[in-house]
């Protein structure tokens, strides 16, 4: 059977017509069935039309399904078996295919009434007499694969479960509701002190839609579960996926076999522990939980970022000579006369000024005004020249490390001194600064620790904030604790530096503070929209549905679906109307162009309309991601004109590409060859390329976004703000006169976003949480309730849950003592709490290794046009562990052990690594250790080994990773030869593409750990570890009783265990010894715990091993 341009192996159809006693008309009707908008053919097999009266309707369809059905059944079973395992492998498609199948369309058409009892057409088949004192109704019964619907299309005195037990098993009845009764319903709850409503009733989906209306109608969220099984109408917005309402994948019971063997050897383990991990707690409360009091954990004594003079006299005759000294070089002067063409300078005078008038100025300035370079400098020579340069701390923010090296480098240059001596710098595990040094550039995060030690930032004179504009999540919340330190602070100076005209949201935020505004210094850009682009190159634009297969209408009511408002905005205007003045071969593609799908065709022909017809000059293309930098790569590659090597130079740049490639960027190509550099949002104001001349923006950029209600991180293709479009347009008039080709409408410029969202609102929300507990700044929900845009409660709320659930915070939302020694760490919680039980358990420094990459960047890096070779590389580092943590692992093993023979460049060539991260990983390592030492976890004076012994033990290292990554779980389910991956908060998942585990299809453990959850294409876990149930047991969750008694549960109830009696006992008594002596280390981090829990750790060590089955 061909239905919507899928095939379906359709045994057996019938149209049966049966009377109903609700209604009785005074004249006939002919019931036609009719299939609209599925093109069915090919029926095969047998299709009846019968009449029967009430009586009988039991009996004849009992008969017709024994007969036909059921015989039709018993002739396919083999195939059907043959079949089997593909059916498996693809279960999510087969199961949308069956009920697309299912829910055949009819129509009943009503005939004219004619004369005599009744009517009959003998043109068509399956038109019947019938007697007039009927009314009728229109049952469909469908068997594919041995799954029967049975459709009932009009409402009826229907007893349900009496059809089902008349029947065989297998079939689904779908009622048609009765709205008023249904929104009486609705009403009632909405009314009452019920959060949700939840209805299991076999409704279709026009019905379904009708109920969505009502709950909508009415204020409310609606959503259907477990393919329309479950129906929900709630008070609060409701998430994709809830497992409770999944009944085939919503939870799993899994059983525990454990041998006798092992059950008895574990016990005598356990049983042979001296009892020196006994404290007062509760054994069924976890260590994630654990809220007992100690001992603060002792911070480092309070210092400045800039060391304090109190004998300043001399130290200020001093600096202004030395400045004075320095204008009369030559270097300077020249350098001098730099300064004052910048914009920057012109208002030098004005600045000072409303910096001594004011505690809060706000300054925003284009690109390229200066005012990163200059203004700190200004208050600098200010202070110096009026004999406050001794008393005077001057802090600049920026947000990111190579912008705080440069901005000091660049200005140490322009005072004719070296850097660290007035200027200098503080960036994470370095540093270059001394005594004397008045200036200090350090990163946001730097500052934040600052705060910590000391919260109001003594001594600090002038502070100031850059790339404001920016959103980041350190900035805004550095700029809440700043306002509130402000008033108690009335001698500190705070500048506010953007770099778009934005200045009014951050005046208004501190009090209405003055604003001054620095103009850009850039060449002029002509700007062309994709309505001027198609005129001059005379492209033509495909229809979308075109571009994609199985262009049937359910698929373009998909791609309907996912187009996002501006795409739908600019669809719904009339385009011959705003372009009338265009061609008609433009105002055709117009209307077929969508905003859904970048057309690298386009691209490509822009490309080549520059480069035969405009001047000479460097073209940058932005692009959203590798994919289409690869795409659009081999499309070049593939042009007559654009593939020529000696006469165009194609350069990618992507995050993830090696350095080495980068630095070709930069570089200025060889006569008459023109560059042509394909980008993401890298280039938009991170690296500058000073030789561009024209400027391809495509108008979407890969954005980090944040599901509050589904708990997921979303890095999709969306439409970029206003002010980025300016920062691409501006990367043309770097060095001359540019154009910016924009490939989206203009129309679509005008409606876009003015910025970008704040990094606040679209990122989860835990390490900041974390941090505001950390500098005791109160309730974590009322005091980011006074951000500049306070992120939604959904979020706050997550964050804390995570929190409470890893044990950082108690009930009353309080630290923790695991909480205390997380805020020391600077780290995302989980992160952190690995790295703690890696030092605990002996596998320091695996857990070393695995934070350093999981904080910074994964090493490994993208080649071009050698993807394979690199995902072998990083499987051989792997080999059998199926996981990518352990291949980080060990990559950093062979990167060090090759760095010992002084051969670590080629190791990372022949391994695709990058060099420079791999030794800013090693730099974290050992700035993670020294803060392990200073908290107390680690006694340096007894080397290495002492916490080492379990480095090279997988399953204790898996064990770790558990401990840290929960609740970060995945359900792995074998389906035929694969496995099925499932999560709690989204249901279905897949291994992200880069992952070691892409290609497995069957694990050999039941359970996974994953670092990340995002959705792209689809949902993916990143950075993944194949662990067991034993490693979940002992290092997850809290062990809960299941409510039958029969075993024990995790996560809420969604991972459930059941064993027998004995075994249950063991691991319950286990567990609670484990979390006692974690409890105390958590206490009293110098506790030895292979001394004081030798026989747990022993017990533990044991119970893991037995169940290694990954080599087998």
């Amino acid at each position: 059977m061909h239905y919507r341009n899928r095939t379906f192996k359709c045994r057996t159809i019938c149209f049966i017509i049966t009377p109903s006693a609700i209604t009785v008309f005074s004249h006939s009707f002919i019931f036609a069935i009719i299939f609209r908008a599925c093109n069915l053919s090919a029926i095969g097999n047998t299709c009846e039309a019968i009449s029967v009266g009430s009586r009988r309707f039991r009996q004849c369809l009992t008969a017709l399904t024994s007969k036909a059905a059921v015989a039709a059944a018993e002739a396919d079973e083999a195939e059907v078996e043959a079949d089997e395992a593909k059916v498996e492998a693809d279960e999510a498609e087969a199961e949308v295919e069956a009920d697309e199948a299912a829910a055949v369309e009819v129509e009943v058409v009503e005939a004219e009434e004619s004369s005599g009892g009744g009517t009959r057409c003998g043109e068509r088949r399956g038109c019947v007499r019938m007697p007039r004192r009927y009314c009728f109704r229109i049952v469909v019964y469908v068997l594919i694969s041995e799954h029967a619907t049975l459709i009932s299309i009009s409402d009826c005195d229907l007893d349900r479960e009496k059809w089902r037990r008349s029947f065989s098993t297998g079939f689904t009845i779908i009622e048609v509701m009765n709205q008023n009764e249904w929104w009486g319903k609705i009403e009632q709850m909405k009314r009452g002190g019920e959060q949700e409503m939840i209805i299991r009733r076999n409704f279709s989906r026009d019905d379904q839609q009708i109920l969505a209306d009502m709950a909508y109608q009415l204020g409310l969220y609606f959503h259907a579960y477990n393919k329309g099984k479950a129906l929900v109408v709630s008070k609060v917005p409701l998430p994709n996926y809830r497992a409770d309402l999944d009944e085939r994948h919503g939870s799993t019971k899994k059983e525990i076999n454990m041998s006798t063997e092992i059950e008895k050897r574990v016990g005598n383990l356990l049983n042979s522990s001296n009892g020196s991990t006994s404290v007062e707690n509760n054994p069924s409360t976890s260590s994630e939980t654990a809220t007992l009091q100690s001992k603060p954990v002792e911070a480092e004594r309070p210092t400045s970022l800039l060391e304090i003079h109190t004998a300043s006299e001399g130290l200020n005759i001093e600096l202004k000579q030395k400045q004075e000294k320095m204008r009369e070089s030559d270097s300077v002067k020249a350098m001098l006369a730099f300064r004052e063409k910048l914009p920057a300078f012109k208002v030098k005078s004005e600045f000072l000024k409303a910096v001594a008038a004011n505690q809060v100025l706000v300054v925003s300035g284009e690109t390229g005004c200066g005012k990163t370079t200059q203004l700190p400098q200004f208050i600098l020579e200010e202070e110096i020249s009026s004999l406050r340069g001794a008393n005077c701390s001057i802090i600049c923010t920026q947000p990111r490390r190579i912008s705080a090296i440069s901005v000091a480098a660049r200005i140490s240059s322009e005072r004719g001194e070296k850097l660290g001596e007035t200027v200098g710098y503080q960036i994470r595990l370095e540093s270059k600064r001394s005594a004397q040094t008045r200036l200090l550039f350090c990163t946001t995060g730097v500052l934040l620790r600052q705060l910590v030690q000391d919260p109001e930032l003594t001594g600090i004179t002038h502070l100031l904030v850059d790339e404001i504009h920016e959103r980041g999540m350190n900035e805004d919340f550095l700029l809440i604790i700043l306002r509130d330190i402000l008033p108690r602070r009335p001698d500190l100076r705070l500048i506010l530096m953007s770099a778009t005209i934005n200045a009014d949201l951050f005046s208004k935020y501190f009090g209405s503070a003055p604003t001054i505004h620095i103009p850009g210094l850039t060449f002029p850009v002509q700007e062309f929209y994709l309505e001027d682009v198609l005129e001059k190159t005379r492209y033509v634009v495909k229809p979308e549905s075109d571009s994609f297969p199985g262009n049937s209408r359910r698929g373009q009511r998909q791609q309907e679906s996912k187009k996002d408002p501006l795409t739908e905005l600019f669809e719904d205007a009339d385009i011959d109307a705003h372009y009338k003045g265009y061609s008609t071969n433009t105002r055709r593609s117009l209307e077929a162009w969508s905003g859904s799908q970048l057309d690298l065709g386009l691209v490509e022909a822009t490309i080549e309309h520059i480069c035969r017809h405009e001047g000479s000059g460097a073209i940058l293309v932005f692009l959203t991601g590798w994919d289409d930098i690869s795409k659009l790569l081999d499309k070049l590659k593939a042009n007559n004109i654009l593939g020529d090597p000696n006469k165009f130079l194609v350069i990618p740049l992507h995050g993830s590409m090696p350095t080495i490639n980068q630095r070709e960027i930069f570089d200025r190509p060889p006569p008459n060859v023109r560059k042509i550099v394909l980008a993401t949002n890298i280039a938009e104001s991170s690296i500058t390329i000073d030789d561009v001349v024209y400027v391809i923006d495509c108008g979407k950029a890969k954005e980090t976004s944040y599901d509050a209600l589904n708990k997921l991180a979303c890095l999709l293709p969306s439409w970029i703000s206003k002010a980025s479009a300016h920062q691409r347009r501006g990367r043309a008039g770097r060095v001359q006169p540019g154009v910016c080709y924009r490939l989206y409408p203009k129309m679509i410029h005008d409606a876009m976003l003015q910025y970008q969202l704040p990094e606040m609102l679209r990122t989860p929300l835990q390490e900041l949480c974390l941090h505001i507990k950390s500098l005791q700044l109160g309730l974590i929900g009322t005091f980011l309730a006074k951000a500049l845009q306070p992120p939604d409660a959904l979020s706050v709320e997550n964050a804390i849950e995570l929190l409470k659930t890893i044990g950082a915070l108690d009930d009353r939302e309080e630290l923790t003592p695991l909480g205390r020694h997380l805020c020391t760490l600077p780290l995302d919680p989980n992160i952190g709490k690995m790295l703690l039980m890696g030092s605990i358990f002996q596998c320091l420094n695996p857990a070393l290794t695995i934070a350093a990459a999981l904080a910074h960047r994964n090493p490994f890096v993208l080649p071009i046009n050698r993807k394979e070779e690199a995902d072998d590389a990083k499987r051989s580092f792997a080999g059998d562990s199926c996981s990518d943590h352990i291949a980080l692992v060990k990559a950093f093993e062979g990167w060090k052990d090759a760095k010992r023979n002084r051969k670590e460049k080629a190791f990372c060539w022949e391994n695709f690594l990058s060099p420079v991260t791999m030794q800013m990983m090693e730099d974290m390592r050992n700035q993670f250790l020294d803060l392990l030492s200073g908290i107390g976890f680690v006694d340096k004076s007894r080397g290495a080994n002492a916490y080492n012994q379990y480095s090279d033990d997988l399953e204790m290292v898996c064990a770790i990773l558990c401990a840290g990554l929960y609740p970060n779980v995945v359900q792995c389910k074998r389906r035929g030869k694969r496995t099925a991956l499932y999560t709690k908060e989204v249901g279905k998942v897949d291994i992200h593409p880069a992952s070691v585990n892409a290609g497995v299809h069957l694990f050999p453990l039941p359970y996974m750990v994953y670092s990340e959850k995002v959705k792209t294409s689809s949902i993916y876990v990143r950075d993944s570890t194949n662990i067991s149930d034993y490693a979940l047991l002992m290092f997850g969750g809290n062990l809960i009783p299941s409510k039958n008694g029969d075993g024990i549960e995790m996560l809420g109830g969604y991972l459930h265990f059941s064993a027998s009696k004995t075994v249950l006992d063991l691991i319950r008594k286990l567990r609670g010894e484990l979390d006692k002596l974690l409890t105390r280390k958590i206490e009293e981090p110098g506790l030895d715990v292979t001394v004081e829990g030798k026989g747990v750790v022993a017990a533990v060590t044991e119970l893991l091993h037995s169940q290694n089955v990954r080599y087998m």
